[in-house]
């Protein structure tokens, strides 16, 4: 795989838009469009030509900026077959195990449904950098809006499963709410400490707290860590399964 260029950005009140530029080929890739503007300007301070559209979910905030930005630009459109009527503007569906091959830049499909029944990640092995949309976020997950509990532990432990050392970008700044409650449930676990305290750093200083690594997901985020023996007596779950488990601390993070 030829060197990549990847750029986050703020979008709307708390969402990230992420450009992946190949300079070889000169694609260019916008995952999800959650703003056409941001988008736009992005595109203009890098001096990249936007070719293609990935689209994790259907959600509003994150394809709003997908038709102006086509009309635009021709770019191609790629998102979820399972969302295909709900995604404007697609080209070309995708889902698990398709792999993408865009100027240098190859790309795996997975299914991470949950969030919304088609969600999808994009997975660039090379590069050691997935995109999780909102199916994970730093020391936390999405809500199950669509899904089922089952569906997002599923989803999780795909994204978990990962290389240790992967890059996740994700859809949204949440960082500093999930370690506070990643802290309630875990408040003996020192490296989650950490990582609450440099979060609200970089937030008081206007940084983003993302991409997080999967190593770090496994060692602060309680999702993740449902087997451990210490989460479960807090949740009182001492001996249920891993997904009820993880279902109970979606239940609490909801009410958190």
């Amino acid at each position: 795989m030829t060197q990549l260029e990847i750029h986050q950005f703020p979008c709307l009140k708390d969402n990230y838009g992420v450009l992946v530029h190949d300079g070889a080929s000169g694609v260019t890739l916008s995952i999800d469009a959650p703003e056409a503007d941001a988008v736009r300007r992005a595109l203009d301070e890098r001096g990249w030509q936007l070719t293609h559209i990935l689209v994790t979910h259907h959600h509003a905030d994150h394809t709003a900026g997908i038709a102006p930005l086509k009309a635009e630009t021709g770019c191609l459109v790629i998102g979820p077959r399972d969302e295909a009527q709900r995604v404007p503007n697609l080209d070309r569906t995708v889902a698990e195990p398709d792999v993408l091959s865009l100027g240098g830049i190859e790309i795996k499909v997975l299914d991470t449904p949950g969030h919304t029944l088609g969600h999808v990640t994009y997975w660039l092995e090379t590069a050691k950098v997935a995109f999780v949309g909102d199916t994970l976020f730093a020391m936390g997950c999405g809500r199950i809006l669509e899904g089922t509990p089952e569906m997002m532990w599923q989803s999780l432990k795909k994204i978990a499963a990962l290389p240790r050392d992967t890059l996740l970008y994700c859809g949204h700044e949440y960082t500093v709410a999930n370690a506070k409650f990643g802290v309630s449930i875990e408040p003996d676990n020192a490296a989650l400490r950490e990582r609450l305290a440099e979060a609200e750093a970089k937030r008081a200083d206007g940084l983003a707290t993302v991409p997080t690594r999967v190593d770090l997901e496994l060692d602060t985020n309680v999702f993740l860590r449902v087997q451990r023996q210490e989460v479960r007596e807090r949740v009182g779950l001492p001996l249920a399964g891993d997904c009820k488990v993880f279902a109970d601390l979606r239940e609490r993070k909801n009410r958190f």
